[in-house]
């Protein structure tokens, strides 16, 4: 996800909020303040346990998540980080389970999480309910029951819900066809997606007074459906790359350009003749760095006939490198987790050539458009 804020690392994972969670912690916040405000509290206190009882309820979707993610990287999937975002929560794992018990146990640990800290929550109401903090109750009791239909939201057997991706591990098992229990959990996905927007617009038709829950309803649903059918493309994507090494997908045509060379003559003999966005720099056959169009549009053309690659290239020490020999769906989730759009290539210690996020987009197209596939597992 785009438009995002970094907040660190949990077990290794990097933790990210979207700006879209704002508008969803004011909302809540919001609410809760109204909340306690129309039970006779002051306003100072009512805003200090409503931004407390928020900050609560989204660690409670991060706890779910960092659940999810956890036992992902214990069944060797790599997570590539954790996102808060205005639907709540997700955890970006860059490959699939390998097996349907690895599918099964990833998918309901989250829900199972969310119940135990509805009981957790739960627990604390009663512990306050005996109190004078009467409100501080109703907020865990609150607590409670937001992870409760947290659990039970998840579990809604539709990808790429938890409750989806249980089905695709039952049906996965049952079937042995990785494919088809794919197929199966993503369009029980969007039919329910679709009964989410249905239901969505009737309630703004038929009860206006709603017309807010609805209008959730409809982009849940609407949310849903798309999360769905891309995850469902993704699938097939990364089948069409198995078995495919980086060297097939090599552009070995790349030019190698001497870091000493200054950046009107890199433009007037590379990048005009040839319309490449991407230089790899090299010494003696050795990968020293990497520019893009994006480097040299940062200098004022004046200061190109002064400015050497070296000046603005990025390092090799800081690229992502492939080997030719290497999986071409792991240099994938290198391009995924980098935000990259090229990687270098060596084969026998020496540079090669370039990996294109373009090329590679056009490879996959032809690959699907024939069908490629196989089953993993």
């Amino acid at each position: 996800m785009r438009g995002h804020i970094s907040l660190g690392r949990i077990f290794g994972i990097p933790l990210r909020l979207h700006y879209t969670w704002f508008i969803i912690f004011t909302l809540v916040t919001y609410s809760l303040v109204r909340y306690a405000v129309g039970q006779a509290y002051p306003i100072e206190q009512g805003i200090i346990l409503g931004i407390l009882t928020s900050i609560l309820f989204f660690a409670s979707i991060l706890t779910h998540e960092l659940a999810h993610s956890v036992l992902a990287i214990r069944n060797n999937i790599p997570v590539r980080e954790i996102t808060l975002f205005v639907f709540g929560g997700v955890s970006q794992i860059t490959k699939d389970a390998t097996s349907p018990r690895a599918e099964f146990s990833v998918a309901v640990v989250g829900p199972l999480t969310s119940l135990a800290m509805a009981g957790i929550f739960y627990g604390l109401h009663l512990l306050l309910a005996g109190t004078q903090q009467t409100l501080a109750a109703s907020l865990m009791q609150w607590l409670a029951l937001i992870n409760v239909v947290l659990a039970l939201f998840n579990l809604i057997p539709g990808f790429p819900l938890d409750g989806g991706r249980i089905l695709r591990a039952i049906v996965w098992q049952r079937t042995r066809d990785y494919h088809k229990a794919t197929r199966i959990a993503a369009r029980v996905g969007q039919g329910i997606a679709y009964a989410f927007i249905a239901a969505g617009i009737a309630l703004i038709i038929l009860f206006r007074e709603f017309w807010f829950s609805g209008l959730w309803l409809v982009l849940i649903g609407w949310f849903l459906q798309d999360a769905a059918r891309a995850s469902y493309q993704q699938v097939l994507l990364r089948d069409a790359l198995i078995g495919i090494t980086a060297g097939q997908v090599t552009d070995y045509s790349c030019p190698l350009i001497p870091p000493d060379m200054n950046l009107g003559d890199v433009v007037q003999r590379y990048v005009m003749p040839t319309g490449r966005s991407c230089l790899l720099v090299t010494r003696g056959g050795e990968l020293e760095g990497m520019v893009t169009l994006q480097h040299i549009k940062r200098i004022p053309r004046a200061r190109w006939p002064v400015t050497s690659v070296r000046d603005i290239m990025t390092p090799a020490g800081r690229l992502k490198v492939a080997h030719a020999d290497q999986d071409v769906l792991s240099v994938l989730q290198d391009m995924e987790g980098e935000s990259a759009n090229h990687i270098p290539v060596t084969e026998g210690g020496r540079v090669a050539g370039v990996i294109s996020r373009e090329e590679l987009i056009r490879f996959l197209r032809t690959r699907t458009a024939f069908g490629t596939r196989s089953t993993p597992g």
